[in-house]
């Protein structure tokens, strides 16, 4: 498993008045610093210490997101009046109702 693969981000936290670096695969885990680059590689190592300390638990690391494989496929359910419309909606504008909504979510 490669750790760069992980999916970090740095922001600006109004409250602790520093910037926090996060990992989406760990939601649990942060680190604030005084720069940008300070709290990315900040969360960088607590990230390493994680996987190494889960590793020698006997605990599987969770995959990265940009590792995994997605189907293309996820249901979601709408009221009944929603999906007529949305079925209105698509024949309208000529295309099928999967085409339209992909179309929506992609905005």
């Amino acid at each position: 498993m490669n750790l760069d693969h992980y999916t970090y981000r740095v922001t600006w936290s109004p409250e602790d008045g520093e910037h926090v670096g996060l990992c989406l695969e760990f939601p649990s885990l942060s680190w604030l610093a005084d720069s940008p680059e300070k709290a990315l590689a900040g969360i960088r190592q607590v990230v390493v210490l994680a996987v190494r300390d889960m590793l020698d638990n006997g605990e599987e690391a969770p995959q990265p997101m940009a590792d995994r494989e997605y189907s293309g496929k996820f249901q979601v359910r709408v009221p009944p009046a929603i999906h007529r419309t949305l079925v209105m909606k698509a024949a309208e504008e000529g295309v099928s109702l999967n085409r339209f909504v992909s179309a929506k979510l992609a905005v």
